[in-house]
C-alpha cells in the first residue's frame, strides 16, 4: 500500500504541473495541449499505483479502476498528435516536402489523421475493457515492492502494444520534422518534447515485465514532468521576450509618426504667418520691382511647402489595417500574375524562387501585395531598353527570426548615396520619366507596419538587390495591429 501512495503521489507532480500551467500560460492552444498531456500522465500513474491497493479494495474494485484508468497511457497518442498538429499548422513556414518520407511524416500530422487516430484511441480503450485486452488480475510476489497485482491480458495485447509502439513512431516522426522547423523557439520546444516523452514512454514499457516492478514509469514521469516544463517554459518566456521586442518596435513608430505629425503641423502654421505677412507686403506701395519678384518667390516657395506637408499628411495617414494569417509565397504569385502583361510587353523574364511550403505571415493581403507589385513596376521601369538580359529574381529565406525576400533585378542601378533616400517620400532620383516618387516610400512604410523592414543590399550599373524582412512571430501576437498615428 506504501508503494502505492508514493506512485499515486509522484503520479500528481504532472498534475500539480498542468494546473501551474493552466494559471501562467492560459494564452495558446498549445497550453491546453500541455495541460491534457499532464493530466493524462497522473492518470496513467493512478493506473499503475491502484494495484498496490491489494490490501485495501477488493480485486473486482482495482480491476474496474485499472481499466478506468487506462485512458491515460491510450489518450497520449491523439494528444501528442494535437500538439504536433497545431505547432506545424501554425507555423511561419517549414521546409517544402522534398522527399517521400518528408511527405508521409506531413501527413501524419493533418486535421484527419488527427481526427483518425482519436477513433483508433478509443477502439484500443473499449477493448481494455473487455477480455480480449485485460481478463483478471493475478498476485505477483516482487522482492522489492511485495505483493500486488498484475493485470493478465487478453488475447489481443498487441493491438495495445501497436498502439505505444505507435506513439514512439510519432515521436520519432516529431523529432524528424522539428529539424526542418527553421524558427528557433519551436524547433526547440519540439526536440525538448520528444525526448523528454522518450523517457517517459520508454521506462513505462518496462511495466509489462512482472518482475521489474510497476515502478519504472515512475521514474519516467520524474524526468518527463521536469524536463517538459523547462522547455515549455522556456518556450513561453522566449516567445513573450520576442513579443515585447515587436511591441516595443510598434511603440517607437507611433512615437516616431506623432513627433512627425506634431513637426507638420507646426511648419503649417509657420508657413501660414509666413504666407500671411507675405500677403500683406504684397500690398504695400512702397515695392519697386525687385521687392515683388522677391515676394513672388516667397509666395510660390509657401505654396509648394503648402503641398509638401498635405503630401507628407496623407502619406502618413492610414486607415485601420487587417491583419491574418495568410501564406506569403501565394501573395507574391499573384503579384506576379498580376504583372503578366507588364512583364510581357517589356520582354522581362521573372523567376520566382521559393523553398518552403507554407510560407505564413501575419499581414495585411492588399497591402503587402501592392509591395510587390510595385517592386515589380520599379524594376521594369529600371531596366534599360538596350539591355541584353532583362530579369528580376524573387527568392526566400529564413533565419531564426525573420522571413526574408530577396528581390533583385538587372535594372540600371541606384547610386550607394541614394540607398537611402530612394526610400523618402516625393523623392525622384531620374529613373522615371513622371511620376512622383511614391512606389518605393510606400513599400518601405508597408514594410515598417508589418514589423519588417526593406534595404538595398548591393546595387550597381547591372543591378539592384533588395532585401526585405517580416518577423516569423508576427503572427503569434493575436488580433489586429497596426502603428498608431495621430490625425494630422
Amino acid at each position: 500500500m506504501i508503494i502505492g501512495i508514493l506512485i499515486c503521489a509522484i503520479g500528481l507532480l504532472p498534475l500539480f504541473l498542468a494546473l501551474s500551467i493552466g494559471k501562467v500560460y492560459n494564452e495558446t492552444k498549445l497550453s491546453v495541449g500541455m495541460i491534457i498531456s499532464m493530466i493524462l500522465i497522473t492518470i496513467w500513474q493512478l493506473d499503475i499505483g491502484v494495484l498496490y491497493f491489494k490490501d485495501v479494495l477488493s480485486e473486482e474494485v482495482i480491476l474496474f479502476l485499472f481499466k478506468l484508468f487506462r485512458a491515460g497511457p491510450i489518450f497520449c497518442l491523439p494528444i501528442v498528435l494535437y500538439m504536433a498538429y497545431w505547432i506545424i499548422n501554425n507555423q511561419p513556414s517549414v521546409v517544402k516536402k522534398t522527399n517521400w518520407l518528408t511527405r508521409i511524416s506531413y501527413a501524419l500530422f493533418t486535421k484527419k489523421a488527427l481526427i483518425g487516430f482519436t477513433i483508433w484511441s478509443l477502439f484500443v480503450y473499449f477493448i481494455s475493457w473487455t477480455s480480449l485486452g485485460v481478463k483478471e488480475l493475478v498476485v505477483v510476489a516482487e522482492r522489492f515492492t511485495g505483493n500486488h497485482y498484475f493485470p493478465d491480458y487478453g488475447p489481443l495485447l498487441w493491438v495495445y502494444f501497436i498502439h505505444m509502439a505507435a506513439i514512439l513512431f510519432f515521436m520519432f516522426v516529431l523529432c524528424l520534422l522539428s529539424l526542418r522547423i527553421r524558427n528557433s523557439h519551436f524547433k526547440s520546444f519540439l526536440i525538448g518534447f520528444s525526448f523528454n516523452s522518450l523517457l517517459l514512454i520508454v521506462p513505462g514499457a518496462l511495466n509489462f515485465i512482472p518482475l521489474t516492478g510497476l515502478l519504472t514509469s515512475s521514474i519516467g514521469v520524474i524526468l518527463f514532468s521536469v524536463g517538459s516544463l523547462h522547455v515549455f517554459i522556456k518556450f513561453n518566456v522566449d516567445l513573450k521576450i520576442y513579443s515585447y521586442e515587436l511591441m516595443e518596435k510598434q511603440k517607437k513608430l507611433g512615437y516616431t509618426g506623432q513627433l512627425t505629425g506634431s513637426l507638420i503641423h507646426e511648419v503649417k502654421n509657420t508657413n501660414s504667418i509666413i504666407k500671411s505677412f507675405s500677403g500683406m507686403l504684397e500690398k504695400s506701395d512702397d515695392l519697386n520691382e525687385r521687392d515683388k519678384r522677391t515676394l513672388e518667390m516667397i509666395g510660390k516657395s509657401s505654396e509648394h511647402l503648402d503641398q509638401l506637408t498635405d503630401n507628407y499628411s496623407a502619406y502618413m495617414k492610414a486607415a485601420a489595417l487587417t491583419f491574418k494569417t495568410e501564406d506569403l509565397a501565394e501573395i507574391i504569385q499573384e503579384s506576379i500574375d498580376f504583372s503578366a502583361g507588364m512583364l510581357q510587353e517589356n520582354k522581362v523574364e521573372l523567376e520566382f524562387a521559393n523553398t518552403y511550403s507554407p510560407l505564413n505571415v501575419y499581414l495585411n493581403r492588399t497591402n503587402l501585395k501592392q509591395v510587390f507589385i510595385n517592386l515589380i513596376k520599379n524594376s521594369v521601369e529600371a531596366m534599360p531598353e538596350d539591355r541584353p538580359e532583362k530579369k528580376i529574381t524573387i527568392s526566400t529565406e529564413m533565419d531564426e527570426k525573420n522571413i526574408i525576400i530577396h528581390f533583385t533585378d538587372t535594372g540600371k542601378g541606384i547610386p550607394q548615396e541614394n540607398w537611402v533616400c530612394v526610400f523618402d517620400p516625393f523623392i525622384s532620383l531620374g529613373n522615371k520619366k513622371r511620376g512622383m516618387g511614391m512606389g518605393l516610400p510606400f513599400v518601405k512604410k508597408m514594410m515598417i507596419e508589418h514589423l519588417g523592414d526593406i534595404n538595398v543590399v548591393e546595387s550597381s550599373p547591372s543591378g539592384t538587390h533588395f532585401k526585405l524582412e517580416i518577423p516569423q512571430e508576427g503572427m503569434l501576437n493575436g488580433g489586429n495591429y497596426q502603428i498608431p498615428m495621430e490625425d494630422i
